[in-house]
């Protein structure tokens, strides 16, 4: 049996960006459906990051979802760098005015998901062999299977928020865009548990033995990390292990006041620095992970694609609205701006708190010099400050 649809976009991908489109386009009265190929219990129970910038919290409330992260979320002025066992706190608000808040990525889209459960909105979790089709001309659609039917829809626009594996990156043309990437030699071995933080604000550790992170997802749940090299697995590290380990890593004041338990969830993240150029095929645009990724120490993977999602659905307001392409047309240039621009900073960010295993004696000098003078230096503080916190998104458009 086949069925067919119509609609205005069509959104590939419910992660937050799929989700967070939707609603915006929701409340711009834009119709829009979203498919996603794993189900909606998967969905709502991945473990993500857990930093948000003012520009995403700003667009969550913006949305309509922001009652929850509002009242529970964790607001961050500043945090600390752990530098060969010496602390040094980046006051985030007294350098930029701005500060952070800790709320969890599982939370947000279980907030996104309500949403739309709530208003009915059409959403097709578990659709099988996604493709899409015809978006270099004026008619794209979609095809999927779902409910053992062969699917159709068929769009004014198709949105591509499905990852790094997804149907839509994959579907693009040899020759079309370019690509750049580096993938990193070691990874972040993670643990949630159900214990209270270890310190108010986050603690980014770098020694002899490697980086090691203290975050948190509320004042009852920890978030920790430790480098590792890219060939370990998960299996080679019981909770006991960890938490040795992560201790060796840490001062002091941050040992007495650890409180260790049963890990909830452990996994490795692999880290990678990439970036496709353009993000725009004529009528697939991409967002998010389908278009760019970058590691986590900079804390800029959601809000880059809250970003791309708050410039995307602009162009579609701006398309359906005043009937204005300019939002369209300039999506891709105005989006990969601010992307390579938070790229950069992830890697420095990186580059500077980890241990490489190439890296000889020089390069350790050279690294504790640069964070010598950048810890001894109101514009060194400010330079993190501010790419931590999040550029502005008219950052630099005077020049």
């Amino acid at each position: 049996m086949n069925v067919s649809h119509r609609t205005q976009v069509a959104i590939i991908g419910a992660g937050p960006s799929g989700l967070l489109l939707g609603q915006l386009l929701h409340r711009s009265g834009i119709d829009a459906v979203i498919l996603e190929r794993q189900t909606a219990e998967h969905v709502g129970n991945r473990i993500r990051a857990g930093v948000l910038e003012q520009v995403t919290t700003e667009l969550v409330n913006e949305a309509g979802v922001g009652a929850r992260m509002c009242r529970d979320g964790l607001v961050h002025d500043g945090f600390e760098l752990l530098i060969d066992g010496v602390r040094h706190r980046i006051d985030l608000k007294g350098l930029t005015g701005r500060s952070v808040m800790v709320y969890g990525q599982t939370e947000l889209t279980r907030d996104l998901m309500q949403a739309r459960q709530a208003a009915a909105l059409s959403t097709y979790y578990e659709a099988g062999e996604v493709a899409v089709h015809g978006y270099d001309g004026a008619r794209p659609w979609v095809t999927f299977k779902h409910g053992g039917a062969e699917q159709r829809i068929d769009c004014d626009f198709i949105a591509g928020c499905d990852g790094f594996h997804g149907a839509c990156r994959a579907s693009l043309p040899a020759g079309s865009f370019q690509e750049f990437e580096r993938v990193y030699p070691f990874g972040w071995l993670g643990v949630m548990s159900d214990t209270p933080p270890v310190n108010d604000e986050l603690i980014y550790a770098s020694g002899p033995r490697g980086f090691a992170l203290c975050s948190m997802r509320s004042h009852v749940r920890s978030r920790y990390y430790v480098q590792v090299p890219s060939t370990d697995k998960v299996s080679q590290w019981s909770d006991e292990a960890f938490w040795d380990e992560l201790r060796l890593r840490l001062d002091d004041k941050a040992r007495a006041t650890l409180v260790t338990g049963p890990s909830i969830e452990k996994s490795i993240a692999p880290l990678r620095s990439f970036v496709l150029e353009p993000l725009r095929f004529g009528r697939l645009f991409l967002a998010g992970d389908a278009g760019h990724i970058v590691p986590p120490a900079g804390a800029k993977g959601l809000n880059l694609a809250a970003t791309d999602v708050k410039l995307l659905a602009e162009a579609f307001i701006g398309h359906y609205r005043e009937r204005s392409n300019a939002g369209i047309d300039h999506y891709s240039a105005r989006c990969l701006r601010r992307i390579w621009r938070a790229e950069r900073f992830s890697w420095w960010f990186t580059r500077l708190l980890h241990r490489f295993p190439d890296d000889g004696p020089i390069i350790e000098r050279f690294n504790r010099a640069e964070l010598d003078y950048l810890l001894h230096s109101q514009s060194g503080l400010r330079t993190i400050a501010e790419n931590y916190v999040g550029l502005p998104l008219d950052f630099g458009d005077q020049g």
